[in-house]
């Protein structure tokens, strides 16, 4: 898709050496940055996401992954074999 974009003098001149200096284009610089800022806002994103249901956790009294796991297992276990066989 074709975009026009209003960028500085100075940063187009530094993206142009850029590109030479490579030996890309500048398309291909603008899609390598767009692309590096997207993916870094993802996993900013992710990150807090994951720092919020942490607190959650930590908040809520959550249990301990082990724990968790451990009971699971009990639970699965009793459920498909209970005779203990």
């Amino acid at each position: 898709m074709k975009v026009t974009i209003d960028v500085s003098d100075e940063l187009y001149r530094a993206v142009k050496v850029e590109a030479a200096r490579t030996d890309r284009s500048v398309r291909d610089i603008v899609d390598e940055a767009l692309e590096v800022w997207l993916n870094a806002a993802e996993e900013n994103e992710d990150r807090a996401s994951a720092e919020a249901a942490l607190a959650e956790y930590r908040r809520d009294g959550g249990e301990a992954a082990e724990s968790f796991f451990g009971s699971l297992a009990a639970e699965t276990r009793a459920t498909y074999d209970p005779g203990g066989a």
